[in-house]
């Protein structure tokens, strides 16, 4: 990709150039032919030399400034080569350095001037060498035309390449970014659950066998479910890119998750009045459902046995409101990773397009998030 960048293809064509170059060797062949005396011996080794050049063209890229030198020094004594010379010095000047290209043209302007002279008279000659200089610098812009054109789409094509470069990664980050959220709110929660399930055994010496034993089986099942979890959020680093994605909870699965808390012993009381939720995009009902997860989870971490009150309102056009507030009790430490899910919550909702702030209000913890619903 490299080499194209800096050789890009010459769309021209070998064709156009080996045409260009064979013009004059074709014009001397047709005068030859038309004359009608025999022709002389110089004519016939102009248009030989001309012939003979002209397979020389297949050196221009491995040896470009040494082709052109002998080109040019060629048409000193045959004019049939001078399209092959012109070719080899554009070449040149379309890829080489000016100190090369210098003494190439200097060169070919005294070649010129030198044929001209065994041709004609001193003012035949000078008039030439003006001629000459003048195609030799009308070649030379145009060259440096097509060589500022090259670069130019050179250019063009390593900032496009440079561009998607940076979506790719860009593409990257954003689906780690993704699978780390995913994994911290499904982790989280059920971890949470773990800790508290673990807690209540630990402090509660008195509880009967068969309690001890629903808790142990509450343990084992939340163990298992994070576990089942965790695969189908790491199941998406090896997505295979057929456009499907594992099944995501939404609104309709926020009932199974308040039951799920209140079953491992979190007091929850839910609010919900939000009409026409079967209308909810379920992208949304999925940042909601995070939301809400992780929430309950805050809460558990920083006031754990406290009641949490949750209360869901919205409708299509006004948008889905979630405010979930816990006790927040003095002189607790955030303890590590402490806000960590409030950033984390933050994030989600900002890419759902929506705002969500949190405060401390007559003693109570209140996260308050608004997501955008279209009616």
């Amino acid at each position: 990709m490299h080499d194209l960048i800096e050789h890009p293809p010459d769309r021209a064509g070998p064709a156009l150039r080996y045409l260009v170059a064979a013009v004059p060797v074709l014009l001397s062949g047709l005068l030859l032919i038309a004359r009608t005396d025999p022709p002389p011996t110089p004519l016939l080794i102009d248009l030989g030399i001309g012939v003979l050049a002209l397979p020389l063209l297949r050196l221009r890229h491995r040896l470009p400034w040494r082709l052109a030198l002998v080109t040019a020094g060629l048409t000193a004594v045959s004019l049939a080569a001078v399209g092959v010379a012109a070719v080899a010095y554009a070449s040149l000047c379309v890829r080489g350095r000016w100190r090369q290209v210098a003494p190439v043209a200097v060169v070919f302007w005294l070649s010129q001037v030198v044929y001209s002279r065994w041709q004609g008279t001193v003012a035949y000659m000078v008039l030439y060498g003006a001629v000459t200089a003048l195609a030799i610098g009308a070649l030379t812009a145009f060259a440096l035309y097509v060589r500022g054109r090259r670069e130019l789409a050179a250019a063009r094509r390593a900032a496009e390449l440079a561009e998607q470069r940076q979506r790719v990664r860009q593409a990257r980050l954003g689906e780690r970014l993704k699978i780390a959220q995913e994994m911290h709110d499904v982790l989280a929660h059920r971890i949470s659950l773990l800790a508290m399930l673990a807690g209540g055994l630990a402090h509660r010496r008195d509880l009967p066998a068969e309690e001890t034993r629903e808790v142990a089986l509450a343990i084992q099942e939340n163990a298992h479910q994070s576990l089942t979890e965790l695969r189908a959020v790491l199941g998406t680093l090896r997505h295979d890119g057929d456009g499907t994605e594992p099944p995501q909870p939404t609104l309709a699965h926020l009932d199974a998750l308040f039951e799920e808390v209140r079953a491992a012993g979190q007091r929850v009381e839910v609010d919900d009045t939000i009409d026409g939720r079967e209308r909810l995009p379920a992208r949304t009902g999925r940042h909601a459902y995070r939301i809400v997860q992780e929430a309950l989870t805050n809460a558990r971490k920083h006031a754990p046995g406290t009641r949490v009150t949750a209360e869901l309102t919205g409708r299509p056009g006004d948008g889905l409101r979630i405010r979930v507030s816990n006790p927040a009790p003095y002189g607790t430490s955030p303890g590590p990773g402490g806000r960590l899910g409030l950033v984390g919550l933050a994030e989600r909702t900002r890419m759902a397009g929506g705002a969500i702030s949190h405060e401390l209000h007559d003693g109570r913890f209140v996260l308050d998030a608004r997501l955008p619903w279209e009616a």
